[in-house]
Order: structure tokens, then sequence, then C-alpha cells
């Protein structure tokens, strides 16, 4: 599988959390990928609830990185994007990596450092999408026969591809996907313009003449 050493389940409580175990115990290494079909106790961004149903792609892979990067996360969307792109399916990024197709959430990430490693977690929905209040959802089978398989073979080598690419690289085709870019987002309660990211992964606003370098979740798109 490319260099990645698979730990796959049929269904455990998180992957993310086994991730950290492997971690914690001294287990870890570049390149481990924990790989479940369902998860019991999925979690997002802010320990929300990631509803993990039978089917779908659940991965937490594990790299690593001796210093936090937020032009990571980019990396990540554009990896994703590009793993749909490759079976005919035109997806567009919500800053800073949910992954749209026509408005609808099909997949996910989380971030997050432990020790000298980074795990990044990636639900794709694939046969089954879950019914959330906030926002609409679709899934992969929809628009591709691909199964989990094909889809996560694929998501490893553009992974690879884009985690190592140069970042002006990645922001290109982040921009070119990204919805939002010169409309008005939320920024600390008062209406701005989404400009683009820099060279460091800031997100760039305008405020009237002014502009502003943002890291972290502080816009609402």
């Amino acid at each position: 599988m490319g260099g990645y050493k698979v730990f796959s389940f049929d269904k455990i409580q998180s992957t993310q959390d086994y991730a950290y175990d492997m971690i914690a115990n001294g287990t870890a290494r570049d390149h481990c990928v924990v790989t479940a079909l369902a998860q019991s106790a999925g979690r997002g961004r802010y320990r929300r609830k990631w509803v993990s149903h039978h089917g779908n792609l659940y991965a937490s892979f594990i790299f690593d990185s001796p210093e936090r990067d937020p032009r990571l996360s980019y990396a990540v969307a554009v990896a994703i994007a590009e793993t749909l792109i490759t079976f005919g399916i035109h997806p567009t990024i919500k800053w800073p990596n949910d992954i749209l197709i026509s408005g609808k959430k099909i997949s996910g990430v989380l971030i997050e450092y432990a020790g000298r490693f980074v795990i990044v977690g990636i639900g794709i929905n694939v046969h089954t999408n879950p019914t959330v209040a906030e926002y609409e959802t679709t899934r992969t089978d929809k628009y591709t026969r691909a199964d989990v398989a094909e889809i996560f073979s694929a998501l490893t080598k553009n992974l690879d591809k884009w985690m190592n690419a140069k970042f002006d690289s990645v922001r290109d085709v982040w921009m070119k996907l990204a919805i939002g870019i010169n409309a008005p987002v939320k920024y600390r309660g008062e209406i701005v313009e989404l400009i683009g990211i820099n060279d460091s992964g800031a997100l760039v606003v305008r405020r009237g003449s002014e502009y502003l370098w943002i890291h972290g979740d502080e816009i609402m798109v």
C-alpha cells in the first residue's frame, strides 16, 4: 500500500483514538494508518460526534511531524478532492478542508498533533451518508462505482503527492476548488471579504482597505 502500514478493522470506537494509543504506547511509526468500516465513537473537530455508519471510509494516518504546519490542512483537502476527481466526481472545498459535492458534505478532516507525530483523520461517505441537522450530506456511490478499497488506495497516493508538493501548487488547486473566494464571510461578528490564503497558510480577508491574516477557526463561510 505505497509504503503504508495498515491496521484495518471492521468496527472500532475511533480510528483517531486508536492512532493516539499507538503513539502513546510507542508502536506508532511514520506512514501508519488505522482504518475501519464503522466507528462506535467517531469524532470530528471540537470532539463533535462523527456519525460513522458501516460501509464508509474512516482512516487516521500517522505521519512524522516535528513541527506544526498550518499548510497541512490545505494539502489534505486537495488530496481528498483529487481522489474524488479520479473517479469522475467534481468536488468543492469549504474552508479549511470540508469536501462538498453540489453543496453537500461528503468528507471531513480532523488533524491533531501528538508528540512528534500528526494524526490526519479522514472520513469519506461511500455507501451511506448521515442525516445531520446543520448541513446536507451525500456519498460517493451516487456518482461512482468505486468501492472503499479503491478510494482508499487512491487517497494514500494523493496524500503522499500533495503533502510533499510545493505549497504554491497546493494553494493554486485549493483556490480553484474553494467556495466563497471574493465573497463575504463573517469574522468576529463583522462581514469581511474572503481573498484566499497566503504562503504560510493563513487565511487572507479584506476589511475595507485593510487586509487581515487569520489563523484558526475565526471565520464562518
